[in-house]
């Protein structure tokens, strides 16, 4: 059991208020969560994205298409099965930065799989 001698600070506000929840710890102070297993240095940056399988993405890789996608503003319409290469991953709701045949844009994850 642990206790709260060997416990860490807080990253977010240095308070030594913290307690394990399940594989976190949380501080009773400012409310922060952060998992007790620190991955390496390496993973801290890197995003966590996975296509409609579950399939984890990253830079570079080539997906396709599971569905329909009609682009606002638009008439065009991404057809099923149109293969993307070379995606790069960014952060916010659409996790997807890529080229089609209809220009630059940004797709939700959910909406392709790992070619």
């Amino acid at each position: 059991m642990n206790t709260t001698a060997n416990l860490p600070k807080c990253p977010a506000c240095q308070e030594d208020m913290t307690y394990p929840d399940g594989e976190n710890f949380v501080c009773a102070q400012c409310g922060h969560e952060w998992p007790m297993v620190a991955g390496t240095e390496e993973d801290e940056g890197a995003l966590i994205v996975k296509d409609a399988n579950g399939n984890l993405l990253a830079d570079g890789d080539t997906v396709t298409l599971i569905k329909n996608l009609k682009i606002k503003g638009s008439s065009t319409t991404l057809k099923v099965g149109t293969k993307i290469k070379g995606i790069r991953l960014v952060s916010g709701d659409h996790e997807v930065d890529c080229k089609t045949e209809a220009g630059n844009m940004l797709l939700k994850a959910c909406f392709l799989k790992k070619a």
